[in-house]
């Protein structure tokens, strides 16, 4: 689990990739929500509250770059392809190709097909 969500090494099918940028959002929006909740109630240290936010958001980052890049790399594309997703118009073909297509069938540059049995 530490690999697929904090390496940018090798390759995911598409399902964990929507899995993961899901319920990695789902839950750590929640965990931050909980804790936000929590220290607010009972502290007003903003500070506390604010460093929390970005540890959060950086993690949320991380986690999201990471399984992004590993996508990339399933369609045989170099992980800044994910560049592509911050430009306007073009990150429409950066979803359909990451969130929608196929990945490489077999091995290629990046490592063996993760839907291959093994």
């Amino acid at each position: 689990m530490q690999a697929l969500l904090f390496s940018f090494q090798g390759r995911v099918n598409r399902a964990k990739f929507w899995l993961v940028a899901i319920v990695a959002t789902v839950v750590v929006s929640i965990v931050i929500g909980i804790v936000f909740g929590g220290m607010a109630a009972g502290s007003n240290s903003s500070n506390a509250l604010g460093a929390m936010g970005v540890v959060g958001g950086i993690l949320l980052l991380w986690i999201n770059l990471a399984v992004a890049v590993k996508r990339c790399h399933d369609r045989n594309r170099s992980g800044w392809f994910v560049l592509l997703s911050l430009v306007p118009f073009l990150n429409i073909w950066y979803i359909v190709e990451v969130g929608f297509l196929k990945g490489t069938t077999g091995p290629n540059t990046y490592g063996p097909d993760p839907l291959a049995a093994g």
